[in-house]
Order: C-alpha cells, then structure tokens, then sequence
C-alpha cells in the first residue's frame, strides 16, 4: 500500500479507539466530568498526563525548532521538562491536598474572592483558547499531507473528533483516551528514530547515536554534531552547537524564554488538573514520577531526531536538480509547507537561510517529513501521522476540559446560579465544551504562528498570570485578594499587550524588544511584574481572615496520606 492508504488505515484504527474508549469511559456525573471520580490510577494518570502535556508542539514541532535553531533549540526542552519538575515538587501536593476541581477555584477559596475567581476563570480560558489554537494548527497539518486535504479541512476534521470524547466522556474518557494516545505516540516517535539512528550512526538508541560517529553519506567517519556544524559552515550558516552567536538568541532572551516555558508549565491549568484525578496527595506524587518518566522517553530522543533530520534534509536537497527532486519534496510543496524559488535561473536547489533563501521549509514538518527523508517504509511514515493527531488531540481535549469546567462549573454555578442541580450542571458542562471546540476551530485556522510558537506564547501567558498567585497561595500567608488580582491582571495584561504589538501586529521589530526579549519569552518578566505587583498591593492591605490563613497552613502542613 501507498503512503496514503496506510494513513487512512490506521488513522482510522486509531480514532476508532478513541470514540470506543469515550463512549465505554462516558462521565455520568459532575465529578466524572471534571476530574475522573478522582479514581484514577497513578500509573495510568501519569501516562495520561504524559499525553496531556506532550502536544503537538512536542511531537510535531520541538525537534523541527531544533533542527532549524541547533542550540538555541534547548529552550524548549531545558524550559518544558523543567518547568514539569517545577509543577510536580512545588505546586502539585499542595493543590491536591487542597481537594477542589478547579484551578481557579483555589484561586477563589485561597484569595477569598468571587472578583479572584472571576480573573482566574478569564485567564485560564485565555490560555487554554491561544495553546488549544497551536494543537488545531497541528492536527491540520498532519491532515493536509498525508490525507491530502487543505488546513483547514483537516482542522474540521479534528474538532469533529475532540467534540466526541471531550463532550461524551469528559475527563473520565478524556483520561483514558489519553493514555492510548501516548502508547500510540511514543511508539510513533521511537521507531522511525530508532531506524534513522541505525541507519545515520549504527546505534539502535537515538540518544547515543547523537553522540556517535556517521556511518553513510558524504560526512561518514565524522561525529554527527561536528558534520552539522561543517555543513552550517560551508553554508555560510551559524554553527549549529554556536551559542550566543551571531544569528542566534542572545543569553538574556535564551534565559528568559526558557524561565517562561519553566514558570508556565507550573502554572498551566490542564496539567494541575490531573493531579485532581487520583484519590491521594501520595498518589499525586507517584503520578508525576510516572508523568516524568513517560515524558523523557520522548524528550531525550528528540535532539536526536533533529540532528538526523538537519543531516538527511540538507543532504538530499542541496544543490539538487529541482527536476530531480524527491517524491517526498513534491507531495510536501503541495501542501505550500514547502516551498521553491530559482531566484537565480539554475534550476538547481541551493539552500541558505538569508532573506533570499530558495527554499522555504514550515519547520512544522520536519518530524513529519524525516521518516520519508530518510526512505523509511511507507506505514512507518503512516504511523508518524497518527502519532502527531494523538499529540494534538490528547492536549487539545484536555485544554478544551478546562474551558468547559472554567464556564460551567468556576463561573456560572459557583457565581451565577449556585442552585444548579448535577444534572443541569453535567448538561452545561457539554454545551461548554461543544462551544469551545468551535472556537478552537476558528484559532486552529488563524493562528498567530507556527505550533510551537503558538504554544510558547500560552506559556508565557500562564507564566504572567497563575504561577505568581498559586507560588505565593501556598507558601505565604500574607498575599492579599486585592494584591492577587492586581498582580493576575497586571502580569497577563502587560505579557499579552506586548505579543499583540510584537507578533500578531507585526508593529516593531527586533530592536524594540525590551531588553532584547522576544515575544516568545516576555511571560517571564509578566511574571515578575505580577509577583512584584501581587506583594506590593498586599503590603499596603489588609491581612486574610484567620480562617484563610489557617487553610494555608493546613495545605502546607504533612499528614499520613502524603
């Protein structure tokens, strides 16, 4: 079978599994709905929150950044596994030990605050709508190439999938959903990364044939990183081990978007969520040893896949006949992810990376694209496919929970109608999340850049608004509801004002960057802001009730379940 015919088979062995798993896990109540009955184990709990938190930017768009960035590429794995320990040491116990559903119901309980409720529910739909947009971007171009249909059906497509097990099953479902995307996932990741190695280096483990010396091609004999680096060389390209060079990120923007992917991570609602699926703050904890656990799979062998990708992509295009091209080149320029311009008449392919670059390369397709790069059979490239729909479509559901639970459960019942049966309530909870997969529809189909991109920016977002509030819930009984809201509005106001200017209105350029900050990491100066304007305002306030105060002590304090 053709590289098409094997996509439709296990796409559609897949997404079969998905609704089954739904439709069997379907929640019957609010509780199921929102965190699963809390009777998860933590084995599977860390798969799925393993699923949860590698989204498409993980699977799909991380190693295509580290291909193209080399170094500089290390802010999204040194920011996104450490911002996981982060959560998993500093936030998560603590909020379990708290026992509610909801974020921003312990934003509310803890600032004793419907006004901090409120601001929580609005920040939390706020970065769940601009990370979701990252996840639909990634299943339509997944859709685009190897189903051959546009973006924006392939995105259609998509929501039609998330709508069935995120409003049928809600978490319960989701949870389990989860876990057999992982397993499809990381079996999708590993194999064609293990082959390439094989093939590249003669290592069957990724994370040692990065290290070792090539085996084929023109730079056999030579250490894999040390041929990049010749080839950026004789490109007239930066050296791609270069840190801190010219054409790269400056130390201060590596440092502050990798402390923003860190921060934001601790502060994403549809990760803390997951440790209110399982009965006990100890099988929290095992949770987020599994979650680790399952995630470094992943994250140690992604370095490597974008090395092999670097070296199979420059080799086989550069100074290639363009009538010469390879079949994969050809499907991929379909898709207008790919593009060609013989500026200068050669009919040869010349690649560079200046402002009159030839060749125009979507770095969303690069983990895509490696398998068929690097002529593995057609169902290995089948599977890669149905990898990238599990990555996006596993976030994508947990992100649009959050939403739902944020408008059903955190504002219209706890604020607006406090009276609402479980009923009523559960039915609300799945118009929600219907009506959140539409708008994430619409931001699938404009989003404000490539996957990872997008994703840095919910980052960031989360960064400058929850992590200073949760931080300063738990471990200071000082921290005022006036100071709380001041520093949530301020930190994700200022941090979503500068990304409009810099990104989505493209006004400005480089040079008037703060302090040399892109927008990629500007959530971590919102987050100093916010925890500078949150302490201010509460030193000039007056203190929480006693009772707020002693449920700050009583999160804190150890007992025999933890």
């Amino acid at each position: 079978m053709d590289i098409q015919s094997w996509t439709y088979s296990i796409v559609a062995v897949t997404f079969a599994l998905y609704i089954g798993i739904a439709i069997r896990s379907r929640a019957r109540t609010t509780s199921g709905f929102y965190v699963a009955g809390q009777g998860v184990p933590a084995f599977a709990n860390g798969m799925a929150t393993a699923a949860d938190w590698m989204s498409a930017a993980s699977f799909i768009s991380m190693a295509g950044l580290i291909s193209f960035m080399g170094y500089d590429g290390a802010i999204y794995l040194l920011g996104w596994t450490g911002g996981y320990v982060l959560l998993a040491l500093l936030l998560a116990p603590y909020l379990r030990k708290f026992g509610k559903f909801t974020v921003p119901e312990f934003v509310g309980d803890r600032y004793y605050s419907q006004t901090a409720r409120v601001v929580a529910v609005v920040c939390a739909i706020f970065i769940s709508f601009t990370y979701v947009a990252g996840q639909m971007r990634g299943v339509g171009v997944v859709f685009s190439r190897f189903l051959e249909v546009d973006i924006d059906t392939g995105v259609y497509i998509g929501m039609g999938m998330v709508f069935v097990f995120a409003t049928l099953g809600g978490m319960r479902g989701i949870t389990y959903t989860q876990v057999a995307q992982y397993c499809v996932l990381i079996v999708a990741y590993l194999i064609p990364a293990v082959a390439i190695s094989l093939d590249l280096t003669g290592q069957a483990f990724p994370q040692v044939g990065f290290g070792s010396k090539l085996v084929s091609g023109p730079s056999a004999g030579i250490h894999l990183l040390e041929a990049i680096d010749q080839i950026h060389r004789d490109l007239g390209l930066p050296e791609y081990t270069g840190a801190f060079i010219a054409g790269k990120r400056s130390m201060i923007d590596v440092l502050a978007v990798t402390l923003a992917l860190m921060v934001g991570t601790a502060g994403l609602p549809h990760v803390i969520i997951r440790f209110y699926t399982v009965r006990t703050v100890r099988l929290a904890r095992w949770s987020a040893f599994w979650a680790i656990s399952f995630i470094a799979l992943l994250y140690t062998t992604a370095p490597a896949v974008a090395a092999f990708a670097r070296v199979n992509l420059i080799q086989t295009l550069h100074e290639r006949p363009y009538a010469e091209a390879p079949e994969w080149f050809k499907s991929w320029e379909t898709t207008g992810l790919i593009t060609f311009e013989d500026h200068n008449g050669d009919g040869r392919i010349q690649y560079s990376e200046d402002s009159n670059a030839e060749l125009t390369i979507d770095k969303d397709i690069m983990v895509l694209a490696n398998p068929e790069i690097a002529r593995l059979p057609a169902w290995v490239v089948a599977l890669v496919a149905a990898g990238g729909l599990a990555a996006a479509l596993s976030t994508a559901a947990g992100l649009l929970l959050v939403i739902s639970t944020s408008i059903s459960h955190d504002l219209i019942k706890s604020i607006f109608h406090q009276g609402m049966t479980e009923g009523r309530e559960l039915l609300l909870a799945r118009i929600s999340a219907g009506g959140a997969v539409l708008l994430a529809g619409y931001a699938g189909i404009h989003p404000p850049g490539y996957v990872a991109a997008t994703v840095a920016f919910a980052f960031g977002l989360a960064a400058a608004s929850f992590f200073p509030v949760l931080v300063l819930g738990v471990f200071s009984k000082r921290v005022t509801r006036e100071g709380a809201i001041a520093g949530m509005v301020t930190g994700i106001a200022f941090t979503a004002a500068y990304i409009l200017y810099f990104k989505i209105l493209g006004w400005g350029g480089r040079e008037g960057w703060w302090f040399g900050i892109s927008p990629e990491g500007i959530g971590s100066l919102g987050m100093l802001i916010n925890f500078a304007i949150t302490l201010g305002v509460s030193r000039f306030t007056d203190p929480p009730p006693p009772e707020v105060q002693a449920m700050v002590e009583e999160i804190r304090r150890p007992s025999s379940e933890a």
